[in-house]
C-alpha cells in the first residue's frame, strides 16, 4: 500500500512543483517594486524547498525551473514577458535556478535520511521489546504474542497467527536471508510479491523447530523492504529462543 500511495503522490508533487512557485511569484507582484530581486529570489527558493521536502527529486527540479521562469515573467522588467533586460536580474535568475536545484536535492536527501532513521529506530525498538520480555522472564507465549503483533505492523499484514510444532502442507517461506521461497520436489519458486494464501516464518531456537508464524498478507502487494524482512526473521528467531529457553517440546 505504501508504494501505491507513493505513486499517487508523484503527479501531485509535480503539479505542486509547477504551481507553487507561480503562486508565490504572483503574490509578490503587488510589492515587486519594493522588494529587491535577490529577496524575491530567496522567497521563491523557500517554495522550491517546500515542494522538494514533500515530493521527489524530479518535483524539486521542476519547482526550481518553474521558480526561475516565473521570477523572470512576474518579477523582472519587462513584466509579463519571458525576457530580462537588466544584467543583474539575469544573474539573479540563473543563481535562483542553480540554488533551487541544489537546495531541492538536499531537501529530498534530508527527508529520505530522516525516513531511514525513523525506520531503523522502529525496527530496533521491536527487537529491544522482545529482548526485554525475555530478560524479564516473561512466559514464552507472551514473547510469541508480542512478536506476532510486531510482525503485522512490520510487514503490513492483514493478520498473523502462530502454529505450534506442526508442519502441514508446503507453504511459501520467509527465510533467513530475507527471501521468500516455495520449495517443492523438483521445483523452487522465489517471490517478489506476496503470494496468495499464507506464508510461513519459522521459529527456531537452539537448533530446534518450535512452530511457525503464519503470515496473512495482501496478495499481489510488493514485499516489504529487505531490512524489514530481515528484522521479521530476527523477531521469529527471538520467539524460537524464548520457547527453547523455556524447555518446551519441539519438533525435530
Amino acid at each position: 500500500m505504501s508504494g501505491y500511495r507513493l505513486r499517487l503522490r508523484d503527479p501531485a508533487a509535480l503539479l505542486a512543483g509547477l504551481a507553487a512557485p507561480a503562486l508565490v511569484a504572483l503574490a509578490l507582484v503587488p510589492i515587486r517594486t519594493d522588494v529587491s530581486a535577490t529577496n524575491a529570489a530567496l522567497i521563491l527558493v523557500v517554495a522550491v524547498v517546500a515542494v522538494a521536502a514533500l515530493g521527489s527529486r524530479t518535483a524539486g527540479a521542476v519547482a526550481a525551473l518553474s521558480a526561475a521562469g516565473w521570477f523572470d515573467f512576474f518579477l523582472t522588467r519587462p513584466y509579463q514577458r519571458f525576457t530580462i533586460s537588466d544584467r543583474n536580474d539575469v544573474e539573479t535568475a540563473v543563481l535562483l535556478l542553480v540554488v533551487g536545484l541544489i537546495v531541492s536535492q538536499l531537501a529530498v536527501r534530508a527527508r529520505r535520511l530522516q525516513a531511514v532513521v525513523v525506520t531503523d529506530t522502529a525496527h530496533l525498538s521491536s527487537l529491544q521489546g522482545t529482548a526485554r520480555l525475555m530478560e524479564d522472564g516473561e512466559a514464552p507465549e507472551a514473547v510469541v504474542e508480542y512478536v506476532r503483533r510486531e510482525l503485522v505492523g512490520l510487514l503490513g499484514l492483514r493478520g498473523c497467527r502462530f502454529e505450534y510444532g506442526t508442519l502441514m502442507g508446503a507453504l511459501p517461506r520467509l527465510e533467513h536471508g530475507g527471501g521468500l521461497w516455495l520449495r517443492r520436489p523438483g521445483r523452487v519458486t522465489q517471490y517478489a510479491d506476496w503470494p496468495e494464501g499464507e506464508t510461513e516464518l519459522r521459529a527456531v531456537g537452539g537448533g530446534h523447530y518450535y512452530g511457525r508464524f503464519l503470515l496473512d498478507p495482501l496478495p499481489g502487494c510488493p514485499l516489504p523492504s529487505e531490512e524489514a524482512r530481515l528484522v521479521a526473521v530476527a523477531l521469529a528467531g527471538q520467539a524460537g529462543a524464548a520457547l527453547d529457553t523455556a524447555g518446551l517440546s519441539h519438533q525435530g
